[in-house]
């Protein structure tokens, strides 16, 4: 999953950066409102963990416009308020779950499972005769199965739930590879020609284009 982590103390969120990223998590830091609704807004995230008391305002706020404005992305409202009311207020300002610090990382890994698993899933996703199964991670074109390798199937999921929309290199590689990649790479080129040889090879309409300057959009129609 893509996880954005709305943290202000380094101490935390680098540990919840690293435990999470062990986990095969790819998870980005936000340590201010003002970055996090930046940063919710660019990049769509799987699961948020929020701490409510920010250097710019109370975490919640975050919650509660993002439900407002009918983004339904799962948070776990993180924060060292423990008392009754806190709690409440919390869950009906629309986060799925509350966690006191300190708090033992099994049972943070535990409460993720539980809110990700109250999330509907489309269940696959279809770009043309291109067919992706969410939960078996299965690809199919034109019912031939195609196998991919992780990054392969990350790459093209990410594509497909922005099918039809040209994304630049900087995007795909913000959201498909960590931040930690030398933006002058040629990862994505090079990982964009693996997918097209898979998806596309033997057939007549290519679905994985190329917009010349601009990026990548995977698309039905011609361009």
């Amino acid at each position: 999953m893509r996880i954005l982590v709305v943290e202000d103390d380094a101490k935390i969120s680098g540990f919840l950066q690293r435990g999470l990223g062990e986990e095969g998590h790819r998870v980005d830091v936000a340590r201010s409102l003002l970055a996090a609704r930046a940063e919710a807004r660019s990049l769509g995230y799987d699961l948020m963990l929020v701490d409510r008391m920010l250097p710019d305002g109370d975490g919640l706020t975050l919650v509660r416009d993002m439900r407002q404005r009918g983004d339904a992305t799962p948070v776990i409202c993180l924060t060292a308020r423990d008392q009754t009311e806190d709690k409440v207020e919390g869950l009906y300002g629309g986060a799925d779950d509350y966690l006191v610090k300190p708090f033992e990382f099994g049972e943070l890994l535990a409460r993720i499972a539980a809110v990700t698993r109250r999330v509907p899933s489309a269940g696959t996703l279809d770009v043309g005769d291109l067919s992706i199964d969410l939960p078996s991670r299965r690809v199919h074109r034109a019912g031939r199965e195609l196998h991919l390798t992780a990054q392969e199937y990350a790459l093209l999921r990410y594509l497909a739930e922005h099918a039809g929309e040209v994304l630049s290199r900087t995007r795909l590689l913000e959201a498909v590879w960590d931040m930690s990649h030398d933006p002058r790479t040629n990862v994505v080129d090079v990982y964009i020609s693996y997918l097209r040889a898979k998806i596309d090879k033997g057939f007549d309409h290519k679905l994985l284009q190329t917009v010349r300057s601009v990026g990548y959009v995977l698309d039905d129609k011609p361009r």
